[in-house]
């Protein structure tokens, strides 16, 4: 019955929806103070960045419309660009899925456990992504002198790099990248490990008896047309944040391997807005590159928002 309702064009829209505001203004009232907050400092924003993508502003002078030749620059001119836009895409598409699968088979995991175990459990792989400390650990394990554990551990194997030299691992690129997968990786398991968790937690277990009535034999026919199709809303938070985060990497290389990272190795699209927008002031480069990647996330999103919607068909 859903599909042959006749579609309305946008005057019918916008009377059905002056009439839903009309009937429940109560509750869009309270709604109100949230809705400018996220209106002022999230949409806002937005659309002022994609005006100032447009323009030469260095935040001194006046804003000097020029057009498409920031984009022109961008993808034309700036090999720098290049670079951290195959990084990032590299850790995009290694980090984003396997960390999301990794949140995922984990919760699932816990979930079985007792509520004690549980929220003990929950603690241990959540607490990496709040720590202070993530980035002074990893910068010891990986120093570059005999001091650092990988090195010494090394060491106490026999290997080292000629003359007895420690490895460089935060400053040489050949081994950049794979540390940073790994400490991504590490740290994955952030606010949508909790939504898997608690998403978990709220599905009724009669559904489980009633699929085993139906003919589900073992938890793989289980988890896909049962447990999934019950965490949709939950699945589709993590994926956002897998994306976010994937694509967000900037904190992490800064930390580890310095700004700008040798030979640009770790550089990534965040790090070049950083660059351009905090450090040269020019807003209006930083603003194209900024509308570049927010371009690319919603497109991520769709697409994930589509296979999603197939999960338990």
């Amino acid at each position: 019955m859903e599909n042959n309702r006749p579609k309305m064009d946008f005057k019918e829209r916008f009377y059905w929806f002056k009439y839903d505001v009309k009937m429940s203004k109560t509750y869009y009232l309270f709604l109100l103070p949230y809705a400018l907050v996220f209106i002022t400092f999230m949409v806002l924003p937005v659309f002022i960045s994609i005006f100032y993508s447009f323009t030469y502003y260095n935040v001194f002078e006046e804003a000097k419309f020029i057009g498409l030749q920031n984009y022109t620059n961008l993808l034309l001119g700036d090999d720098i660009f290049l670079r951290a836009v195959t990084n990032t895409l590299l850790m995009a598409l290694i980090t984003g899925p396997v960390g999301y699968l990794m949140a995922f088979i984990f919760a699932w995991f816990i979930n079985g456990l007792p509520r004690f175990l549980r929220a003990f459990a929950v603690l241990v792989f959540y607490a990496p992504t709040i720590s202070g400390a993530v980035y002074m650990i990893w910068s010891l394990i990986f120093a570059g002198d005999q001091y650092g554990y990988v090195n010494s551990l090394l060491r106490s194997f026999g290997i080292t790099k000629e003359g007895g030299q420690p490895f460089y691992f935060l400053t040489t690129p050949e081994y950049m990248m794979p540390i940073i997968l790994v400490v991504i990786l590490w740290m994955s398991l952030g606010a949508g490990f909790l939504a898997f968790v608690a998403g978990l937690q709220t599905i009724d277990r009669s559904q489980y008896e009633a699929g085993y009535i139906d003919g589900i034999r073992n938890r793989w026919q289980e988890l896909w047309f049962i447990t999934l199709p019950n965490m949709k809303g939950m699945l589709l938070f993590g994926a956002v944040m897998a994306i976010t985060q994937s694509f967000g990497v900037a904190d992490v290389t800064e930390a580890l391997c310095g700004f700008p990272s040798t030979d640009y190795a770790v550089h990534t699209i965040v790090n070049h807005l950083k660059d351009y927008g905090a450090l040269r002031f020019e807003m209006g480069y930083a603003s194209s590159i900024a509308t570049i990647l927010f371009l690319v996330m919603i497109l991520c999103n769709r697409y994930i928002q589509k296979a999603i919607g197939r999960i338990g068909k």
